[in-house]
């Protein structure tokens, strides 16, 4: 389902001479203009590269994107952060992981358009392979991440800026996503639709896991991407394979909410817009507003997802989804304006990048 309103959503296409990898909002310093950093791929010269625009108002008849600062990276950008500054609002830190097996740590100054390398995690030791997952902490103190080699790393960033290592899989379990649920928990993403929760103080393995098989066990599916939402830390939003998205309780483990892909047809609270890989998932403040604190915590908070087969929607539990864009591309990576969430900005699989103003 389409929005339809009196005031339909604005929805601008600026077109780039490069593959965008991954691409994220940062702070507000201006009403009028806005700062966003892309993880781009020029495909001709193999140049990787991290890039700090301006973007003039959204809700302008004809918004543009203007470059201001870049820094090379030593191979694609698989995964890209961001995490504001409590002590410098101007001056935001940004995590990048690479196919080489790197993090690359940043601080972006808004004021004076510079993007400053602080370090990076040295490659030996730290991953075997792509670092396929990260997330930054909400202090800005700690970075997880994740590989398909197995391991779960924490990288600190005040101290020695070093890393040790959490857990070693050897292979056994391949992990493709993280996020923070708490400064000291956190949830991994695997194949096979796997979820497992760790918690810092409790060393030695997860504290809570969760695996299953939408597919019925015709095929193996992989968790893309996970989410969750600050004042609901206990309900990790999760999409992956076959155009699903499901919600996993960690207070009840055993019984995760489906929300979309194949198996919505017994789950009369789901709906399936799309059957490809969902590249992204994150809980949409944006819809029914009013409601957040006041929503029953029983339900799932609206979700946006974007997907392979290029379906930018709004889901939520027992409705219809929203489609907010449909292209004939895949849609890689999406993300919306913590600040002000009518507005959101994704990638397209075809070299540009769309901007979305919902009324």
């Amino acid at each position: 389902m389409a929005i339809t309103s009196s005031h339909p959503i604005q929805i601008h296409k600026l077109p780039q001479h490069t593959y965008i990898d991954a691409l994220r909002w940062l702070p507000h310093l201006s009403t009028f203009t806005r700062h966003i950093i892309l993880a781009t791929y020029d495909s001709d010269t193999s140049t990787p590269l991290l890039q700090t625009c301006t973007l003039s108002s959204p809700s302008q008849t004809t918004p543009s994107l203007t470059p201001q600062s870049t820094a090379a990276a030593p191979s694609r950008i698989t995964s890209l952060k961001v995490c504001p500054s409590p002590s410098a609002p101007s001056k935001p830190l940004i995590a990048a992981a690479t196919v080489s097996g790197t993090v690359l740590f940043y601080s972006a100054d808004l004021v004076n358009g510079s993007l400053n390398f602080e370090f990076s995690v040295p490659e030996k030791g730290f991953h075997s392979g792509p670092v396929s997952g990260i997330d930054l902490n909400d202090n800005g103190l700690e970075c997880v991440s994740v590989g398909e080699d197995g391991r779960v790393n924490l990288v600190n960033l005040s101290v020695n800026k070093g890393f040790r290592r959490v857990f070693d899989s050897n292979g056994l379990v391949s992990y493709s996503s993280v996020k923070w649920a708490s400064p000291f928990e956190f949830v991994t993403g695997a194949f096979g639709f796997g979820l497992h929760l760790w918690d810092q103080r409790k060393p030695g393995g997860p504290v809570a896991l969760f695996k299953d098989n939408w597919t019925g066990g015709t095929a193996s599916g992989i968790v893309h991407s996970i989410d969750i939402h600050p004042s609901r830390k206990h309900t990790c939003l999760a999409g992956g394979s076959y155009g699903t998205v499901f919600a996993w309780d960690t207070r009840w483990p055993k019984k995760p909410i489906l929300l979309s892909g194949l198996g919505v047809s017994e789950n009369p609270h789901a709906n399936s817009l799309v059957e490809s890989d969902i590249w992204e998932v994150q809980y949409d403040n944006y819809t029914h507003p009013s409601n957040i604190n006041s929503s029953s915590s029983s339900k799932i908070l609206p979700a946006m997802i974007c997907s392979e087969d290029g379906i930018l929607a709004v889901i939520e539990q027992g409705e219809e989804p929203t489609e907010l864009l449909a292209e004939p591309c895949a849609i890689n990576s999406f993300d919306i304006d913590r600040q002000n969430p009518s507005d959101v900005m994704c990638s397209l699989e075809w070299e540009s990048i769309a901007i979305i103003t919902r009324p």
